[in-house]
């Protein structure tokens, strides 16, 4: 078939691009809106599950539409997660009290898990492996933006219009992007996947072990202590559900995670790394802010400027990670990343024992996110090209829901941390600046320390589980195949699509 215009597969990209920013953004555009919110609809108590529900759904429609896009084509379930987005949206806007606003909340993060790992696997279709650095970066720029953006529109909007318009927002860029991706996504043929009856099982097993796990980690150390029953009876409860999770996906005729698939070292290494990312980004991105404020004495404003180094540090990295692992392999790159973020965690452990001032948290913060910025498209892009079309989508999904899952885990484990560092009980920073900075210091220290250690392990995982590398296959001659080849020799991209 002829090739289109180059403008095809930019009005594509731009979709992608589009509703991915809408579902990033929309996973923090709460948060700054929950005094208005809860006057508006009472509930307070239940207002953690706004994001809760968000996140949950999100994480467990990952895998799912992995799978779907795999054995369906990538173009139906985008199209579908883009429309339960946007329906999602529309509802939450009409929600009348927290309990329907949270399940409205759990519909739209449906949309928003379709079209996460979907849009990172159609950028993997579009695009070579070594041109993928490239849209690995504008996709980092797109969650950078997005976790600056979220808390200004929600608490713009909450305070000078209706919080309402939080979400009613969404609809008209939603409506285009959904424009541009029926214009600009060709119909692809589906190769190489059988059908089938969905794994429904898996999948509502999948549901109950993380909504557990998000249980856990939204009540714990505030509705309960940690180390009391209720905590203990869910942390069983969890323990037992991920036993039953991994008997269901053993047992099922088609497991949501194929078994060839967890089989493979590059993958299942890949995604074990990514989980422990998961995990220890959410220590600068829940702790940095408080310790800015408590502790350095800054505003709101400029705290969130402490933590944005690493917000530009991940997509600035994105951009040379392809020509990283272009010159020494994909495992390479990645372990370059780890290293990197393994200095800049220690670091700032150091920091805050030091007594440092904002100027060098930020800079470790940068350099966190230039670490993040190597390690995540290395990894990704690795899979993707190891892989194939038939398995790229679900291989796609599973590193992005290790990712979720980590971050989930690591939002229990440093609060408990922080708490366990004297500051149980803090809500809200400027309570505790004048009396208890030297605990908060003593939390963000604990935490960093702790993540230090998760990141050293990233490290181990990356040179004791990868394999030798073929020759070529991350290098110039591996990654710039032929055209219409993807480098292990699948169909590349879709006909009518010009690179």
């Amino acid at each position: 078939m002829t090739a289109a215009p180059a403008g095809r597969r930019r009005g594509l990209t731009a979709g992608l691009v589009l509703v991915m920013f809408l579902a990033a953004m929309d996973s923090a555009v709460t948060a700054a809106a929950a005094p208005q919110i809860v006057a508006d609809l009472g509930g307070g108590a239940a207002f953690g599950w706004l994001l809760a529900a968000y996140v949950l759904a999100a994480t467990v429609c990952l895998p799912l539409s992995g799978r779907l896009a795999d054995t369906h084509g990538r173009r139906p379930v985008l199209l579908a997660g883009t429309l339960v987005f946007l329906l999602g949206s529309a509802l939450c806007a009409a929600g009348w009290d927290m309990p329907s606003l949270v399940v409205f909340r759990f519909v739209q993060g449906l949309g928003a898990g379709a079209l996460q790992g979907t849009v990172q696997t159609v950028a993997g279709d579009l695009y070579r492996p070594h041109e993928r650095g490239r849209i690995q970066a504008v996709l980092a720029s797109v969650w950078s933006v997005a976790a600056l953006a979220g808390p200004a529109v929600g608490g713009g909007l909450a305070q000078y219009g209706d919080w309402r318009g939080i979400f009613l927002l969404n609809l008209p860029p939603g409506a285009l992007a959904l424009w541009l991706l029926v214009r600009r996504f060709p119909e692809e043929p589906v190769r190489g996947a059988a059908g089938g009856p969905v794994d429904w099982r898996g999948a509502l097993s999948l549901l109950l072990t993380c909504g557990t796990l998000m249980t856990l980690s939204v009540q714990g150390g505030t509705a309960w202590p940690w180390l009391s029953a209720p905590g203990a009876a869910l942390a069983a409860l969890f323990a037992a559900l991920v036993l039953l999770t991994v008997r269901v996906e053993r047992r099922a005729a088609r497991p949501l995670i194929p078994r060839g698939l967890r089989r493979r070292r590059e993958v299942a290494g890949a995604s074990l790394v990514l989980g422990l990312l998961g995990v220890i980004m959410t220590a600068p991105m829940l702790l940095l802010p408080v310790h800015a404020q408590a502790v350095l004495g800054l505003g709101p404003a400029p705290a969130a400027a402490v933590l944005a180094g690493m917000t530009f540090g991940w997509p600035t990295a994105a951009v040379f990670s392809s020509r990283l692992y272009l010159r020494a392999g994909f495992r390479r790159a990645a372990l370059a990343g780890a290293l990197t973020a393994t200095t800049a965690l220690a670091t700032t452990a150091l920091l805050a024992s030091a007594g440092a001032g904002a100027l060098a948290f930020a800079a470790a913060s940068t350099l966190l996110g230039v670490g993040f910025g190597l390690l995540q498209p290395a990894l990704l892009v690795g899979v993707q090209a190891a892989v194939g079309w038939s398995g790229r989508a679900t291989a796609t999904a599973q590193l992005m829901f290790c990712r979720e899952v980590g971050q989930t885990l690591g939002a229990a484990l440093f609060g408990a941390l922080f708490n366990a560092a004297g500051n149980r009980g803090i809500a809200v920073p400027a309570e505790c600046a004048a009396t208890c900075g030297s605990h908060v210091a003593a939390g963000l220290e604990a935490a960093y320390a702790a993540a230090t250690g998760l990141a050293v392990a990233m490290v181990l995982v990356l040179l004791l589980g990868g394999r030798r590398e073929r020759r070529g296959a991350a290098g110039p001659a591996g990654a710039r195949t032929a055209a219409g080849t993807g480098p292990s020799g699948e169909p590349s991209g879709w006909p009518g699509i010009s690179r």
